[in-house]
């Protein structure tokens, strides 16, 4: 297949107009927002429409286009399912979680505020480095699909399309902050869903036996109950972007926008079921992919079905990739400088002294000059985030044991935390997924068995996740004798 099908003129132009419009429409939705408060959950009335748009649209960014049909060419139908539900899971976690954190916190911002009443200024400082770091890794992994694919399409440079990505959304989150993020997201998702079910449409339609039955004849190991990725990938898959999702504060903010906890609950449950059905459907586009074509790329298993000379056609998928693009990462710098903002002084208190706002922006335009930097690299999308999930996955058990237990032991659960960091990362497969830190660099391979050596991204999340599971039953065990 033809790798290119438009002029870098046209890619650009067709970029610029997505953008312009995004911009126009922030401008006209929005006047600048002065309070901290507003700018980062608004005025607390969001209905269920409005959140239930935003939540589907900032969690489905350019990544479904490359990460699911990609891990599915790998890891068959369980990385598809397990991609599907991790996406879902945490919108259903939050269905319990967030009216209680609510409760808890009636004029509430962030999880860090509760992460610093359970556990003091020692957790709340190591989560915030993971929480920021997850946010960035996201960002660049969300600024490297959209040039990816404009490289993919027209051959653009990867630094034009990253550098012209961030100028527009820096040109109208950074004035109206989160209200005007949940504007722009109802537009975003609306074509969304209109492309997605016309891709459905027409890859079906293109086939030209069932779907189900192609994949049975030419790649029956990626749906087989005996193929063992499908179960290692898919459990992989589940808890990392379940763990993950559960630390963005983009979602805790739209949590504490809601007007109610019925609307909370409701727009939880209708996105989770929208994520649920389109990551599943991305995911099983890699299935078909695979079977048609057994060396297909794998981030571009979704593009070798849909892509072709129709230029109608490669402009539509261009405009879907810009709308997921811009209604991720216009959440994620709303999501960083609130953050910032929120804990400016515990992060540094002599520089958030005054003016936290203004230094936010700065911030937050040298981190898009990183990400910005790091994007025109071209690193892998899949790779980028499941390095920033292991991050998460660290420390995910023990901060929401803290939900349901009250007196926990913050040195114990600091412990717990970076030595589930430090195990995973040890066993975290380098960019091959051949070796690790651990395997291969400071043992030689044949030093382990070959389930760990062919699995070696499975055992970092599951050691990261066993390492709390350790501690806290330490824990309940030293709480039970006193």
């Amino acid at each position: 297949m033809e790798t290119i099908y438009l002029s870098i003129q046209s890619s650009l132009t067709v970029t610029i107009i997505v953008g312009l419009f995004f911009i126009g429409l922030g401008y006209l939705n929005s006047k600048k927002t002065i309070d901290n408060r507003k700018y980062i959950i608004g005025n607390r009335d969001e209905n269920t429409f409005s959140l239930t748009t935003s939540l589907a649209a900032s969690a489905l960014g350019a990544w479904i286009l490359f990460g699911p049909a990609s891990a599915a060419t790998w890891g068959g139908f369980g990385a598809v399912i397990g991609y599907a539900l991790g996406t879902a899971t945490p919108m259903l976690l939050l269905y319990n979680f967030g009216p209680k954190i609510r409760k808890e916190f009636p004029r509430g911002l962030s999880l860090t505020e509760f992460i610093k009443k359970r556990f003091g200024m020692g957790i709340l400082k190591l989560s915030l480095f993971l929480i920021l770091f997850y946010l960035v890794i996201f960002l660049i992994a969300e600024v490297t699909a959209i040039a990816f694919l404009l490289n993919f399409i027209s051959k653009t440079p990867l630094w034009i399309t990253a550098g012209i990505t961030l100028i527009i959304c820096l040109l109208y989150i950074l004035r109206g902050g989160f209200k005007l993020s949940i504007i722009t997201d109802k537009y975003q998702f609306m074509i969304i869903a209109v492309l997605i079910f016309a891709s459905v449409i027409l890859i079906l339609g293109n086939l030209e036996i069932n779907s189900f039955k192609l994949i049975k004849e030419n790649s029956p190991n990626l749906i087989n109950s005996k193929y063992l990725p499908n179960y290692t990938a898919g459990l992989t898959f589940f808890i990392a972007v379940a763990a993950t999702n559960l630390f963005h504060q983009g979602n805790w903010q739209r949590v504490f926008a809601a007007k109610n906890n019925l609307i909370l609950k409701k727009s939880l449950i209708y996105s989770s079921l929208i994520t649920f059905l389109i990551v599943l459907w991305m995911g099983y586009t890699g299935l078909i992919s695979f079977s048609i074509n057994s060396k297909v790329i794998p981030d571009l298993a979704f593009f070798d079905l849909i892509l072709s000379k129709n230029f109608l056609l490669i402009i539509s998928i261009l405009v879907l990739a810009l709308a997921l693009t811009l209604s991720t990462i216009d959440t994620l710098i709303n999501a960083i400088s609130s953050i910032i903002i929120v804990n400016g002084r515990q992060i540094s208190k002599s520089i958030f002294r005054n003016s936290i706002k203004n230094k936010t922006n700065y911030i937050i335009i040298f981190i898009s000059i990183l990400v910005f930097i790091l994007a025109s690299k071209g690193y892998s999308i899949l790779y980028l985030f499941l390095l920033a999930d292991l991050f998460c996955c660290a420390a995910v058990v023990t901060i929401f044991y803290g939900f349901f237990k009250k007196n926990i032991d913050p040195r114990l659960s600091y412990l717990s935390i970076l030595s589930a960091l430090i195990s995973g990362i040890l066993f975290f497969p380098s960019m091959d997924f051949q070796t690790s830190i651990l395997v291969g660099y400071l043992l030689p391979i044949n030093f382990f068995n070959s389930i760990i050596t062919t699995n070696l991204l499975f055992i970092s999340f599951a050691v990261a996740v066993f390492i709390q599971l350790l501690f806290i039953t330490i824990y309940s065990l030293r709480s039970s004798f006193k």
